[in-house]
């Protein structure tokens, strides 16, 4: 370990960190950031919490279900710093942020909690409590955390995300976000770029937009939208074959936008646009910027200049006030949209949220009869579309082999990582992950598909 990173009492000892990344794909690249930067310091990463000498948890509290995992995952951490070796105990992220003297209060066995936008300071924070310190740091969320040290991919190599901004300025009535991580700020275009460029160097194929939302990019920095800018140089790089883009927020669509992803080619015919809701009075409680009608508009046309492209969105169901006749108003937006991929929550009433304070709360039972219901129409429509896809040929991208069967699993541009379906691909030729095929389509099962090997790429 290099020379004032350790203190004394652990000088010449190797020393073992567990790193475990709740929540978002946002989430997930800070976590990279940081494993880049406490593996440049000398740490050995492991995976095996009895063997680790200290232990970072990246939290989330955007949810209900999120704030839970989070909270039971520091617990259980906490049980090997009373009888293991383990030294050290870090809460990181949003959750940790949000309720840091509650931690430190209530969980003694946590050293440190690391803000949200302080990931940058993770070694100073891990020697700082291994010398016995207990603390809070908490950066000022107006700034871009520098990325000195690289980051540690962990999708597996031929994926990765790229986050181009921080923070969020639209303040959606249910939603925390902005007040954990500031207002929009989005990542300089050239170092950007510089990042896509060494994840290509190092195998990434398919690079991932993310943000809190990414259509607003270069705004706050270059006086108007520029991810059409973003995206022109980004399809420059070689090595990346796939861009993918997730969180577009329906009213920031623009021409710019529409165009290049017609121009180019590497970027998927494939938009994440989370529309939340379908009704007017729900989207205005909500603290949307679009209306029903703006949103068929945006649709429509989409699906008119780029007739391929697939449309992934997310819904909240029950939401304060919700009525019977909203939700059904809900049921035939759907219907009539047809989104290829749709994915629901139930709203969840979060600390410090306007919503959480609004009239008419919806009980939870009510809200997950209303989720299934929409989620039984998407999966009509789903199953549907995969029917209509036998016979087709499709690019694929190799994810990995199916174990002890002549199969690999991969996704095709019409599926993001983690979120969406996937196609099974029967061969015995020997394929690797990464790897770019031509699939045959041969049949469906619920949200993936099956193909057969048509025609190897390199």
């Amino acid at each position: 370990m290099p020379e004032g990173i350790c203190p004394d009492s652990y000088r010449g000892e190797a020393m073992n960190l567990l790193f475990i990344s709740l929540g978002c794909d946002k989430n997930l690249v800070d976590s990279e950031v940081m494993l880049g930067i406490i593996e440049k310091h000398g740490y050995t990463i492991v995976d095996d919490e009895e063997n680790a000498d200290v232990i970072v948890i990246n939290t989330c509290c955007f949810i209900h279900d999120a704030k839970e995992e989070s909270i039971r995952t520091i617990l259980e951490m906490a049980e090997y710093k009373k009888a293991g070796r383990l030294k050290v105990l870090i809460a990181a992220g949003c959750l940790a942020q949000r309720y840091k003297e509650e931690i430190l209060t209530e969980i003694p066995e946590v050293d440190a909690v690391l803000g949200a936008a302080s990931y940058g300071k993770i070694a100073e924070v891990i020697e700082k409590a291994l010398k016995g310190g207990r603390f809070v740091e908490i950066s000022d969320a107006g700034a871009i955390p520098p990325l000195e040290a690289g980051r540690l991919v962990t999708t597996g190599g031929h994926f990765a995300y790229l986050k181009i901004a921080e923070g969020c300025d639209k303040h959606c009535t249910y939603c925390i976000i902005p007040k954990l991580r500031g207002n929009y700020r989005s990542v300089p275009l050239e170092r950007l770029v510089k990042e896509a460029k060494e994840l290509a160097e190092w195998g990434v194929r398919e690079l991932i937009l993310v943000a809190q939302e990414t259509t607003l990019y270069g705004k706050d920095l270059y006086g108007e939208k520029s991810l059409h800018r973003l995206l022109r140089e980004l399809c420059k790089i070689s090595g990346l074959r796939w861009i993918r883009l997730l969180y577009c927020y329906p009213e920031e669509i623009d021409d710019n936008l529409i165009k290049v992803i017609k121009e180019e080619k590497k970027i998927c015919h494939y938009l994440d646009i989370p529309i939340q809701h379908s009704e007017d009075e729900i989207l205005k409680k909500m603290g949307r910027k679009t209306t029903k009608r703006q949103l068929v508009s945006t649709i429509r046309k989409l699906r008119k200049e780029i007739p391929d492209i697939v449309l992934r969105t997310t819904l909240i169901t029950g939401f304060p006030g919700e009525t019977k006749e909203q939700h059904e108003e809900l049921l035939a937006f759907i219907d009539e949209m047809e989104f290829e991929r749709l994915g629901v929550f139930t709203y969840s009433a979060e600390e410090d949220t306007a919503a959480s304070l609004m009239p008419g709360q919806i009980a939870e039972e009510l809200k997950e009869e209303r989720r299934a219901q929409l989620m039984e129409l998407q999966q009509d429509i789903v199953f549907e579309r995969a029917e209509a896809m036998k016979g087709k040929e499709l690019l694929v991208m190799i994810e990995g082999k199916v174990a002890d069967e002549d199969a690999y699993v991969g996704r095709t541009y019409m599926d993001a990582p983690n979120v969406d379906g996937l196609i099974f691909v029967n061969t015995d030729k020997e394929l690797m992950s990464g790897d770019f095929a031509k699939v045959i389509v041969t049949g469906a099962a619920e949200y993936d598909l099956i193909g057969e090997l048509s025609d190897e790429f390199t």
